[in-house]
């Protein structure tokens, strides 16, 4: 069987664990495919950008949950830090300068 296509973001695909997720959910994969290359970009890198796997898997599950209630970006979240297209913005220089003095 042949797995359906999940459009990636701006600069991540989307990672196997999502794409089964999404793929898995027709509300979730419809609203999914309903966001912006920047939007999906944005739900990547924040789930693939934590250390521990659990956040991970919550990451995950939240992705679906919230697409599913018109959430269109993560929350109180500083950006893709990847994005090569665009200077990191002096709030996340600060964040990621904190982040490192820890």
């Amino acid at each position: 069987m042949a797995s359906k296509h999940v459009a990636g973001g701006v600069v991540h695909e989307v990672p196997d664990d999502l794409r089964t997720v999404l793929v898995a959910d027709d509300a979730a994969l419809t609203a999914w495919e309903g966001l912006t290359p920047l939007a999906r970009n944005e739900w990547i890198c924040w789930t693939i950008s934590v250390k521990k796997q659990e956040t991970r898997e919550d990451h995950v599950r939240r992705v679906v949950s919230e697409l599913k209630e018109g959430v269109r970006r993560p929350c109180c979240w500083m950006g893709c830090v990847h994005r090569t297209d665009k200077p990191v913005s002096p709030s996340v220089q600060y964040v990621l300068s904190r982040r490192s003095k820890k």
